[in-house]
């Protein structure tokens, strides 16, 4: 079944672009775009649909899952630049409904920035915290590596700062963020959280538990 395509920067539908004569695909505001593509059904064919995409980019989740959370989306940007995402959807008692969404993303797509709601393309110097000296806000691991993050501020005046928690750091050369929303979920990130690529794990071997809602984002 053909994938659900829009565009990776914004939540609008892509058409096939005019004048390109490639098959390239377009949105009404960002212009011709490498598109991102989700399936239709949120399962472990979906999953590999999506990962025989891109069988190059690892599709980052974190696991073991707590009880009662669920995989509640994923999908990709197949492109010269490209990008994975996956969300998963529990709650916890404060914070009611929560949603993390990790992405791994060559530099210029724009889908994490997206995801965060957040102006621009990629994360910049504030995910070099180092540079200005600044500590990371928390780790994550994958495989044996801690890789540090730093909270990414959204410089809008406009936005709701209740709304997510945005974390970014850098990984295997490409930008890795963590978002958590509500913000007041953030809390839940720990130095210990493991990030495992999900794309070539076996059905039977993840028992994953895939969930009804999809990103909200």
């Amino acid at each position: 079944m053909p994938l659900l395509l829009s565009c990776p920067r914004c939540t609008r539908e892509v058409s096939v672009a005019a004048h390109a004569g490639d098959g390239s695909v377009e949105c009404s505001v960002h212009g011709v775009v490498a598109p991102l593509a989700r399936p239709h059904q949120v399962n472990f064919d979906g999953l590999r649909e999506v990962s025989d995409l891109v069988p190059e980019l690892p599709i980052y989740l974190p696991w073991p899952m707590s009880p009662r959370w669920s995989i509640a989306d994923f999908g990709c940007v197949a492109g010269r630049s490209s990008a994975t995402f996956s969300v998963i959807v529990g709650s916890t008692i404060p914070d009611g409904r929560v949603e993390v969404s990790v992405i791994s993303e060559d530099p210029g797509v724009g889908l994490g920035a997206r995801c965060a709601g957040l102006a621009g393309v990629d994360p910049g110097k504030q995910a070099e915290g180092d540079v200005n000296g600044e500590r990371p806000a928390t780790y994550v691991r994958i495989d044996s590596r801690a890789v540090p993050l730093w909270i990414i501020k959204n410089i809008d005046p406009d936005a709701d700062p209740f709304a997510t928690t945005a974390f970014a750091g850098e990984a295997d050369g490409r930008w890795l963020w963590v978002i958590v929303r509500p913000a007041s979920a953030a809390l839940l990130m720990r130095d210990d959280w493991l990030l495992t690529d999900i794309a070539g794990i076996a059905q039977d071997a993840l028992g994953m538990p895939f969930g009804e809602e999809r990103a909200s984002w």
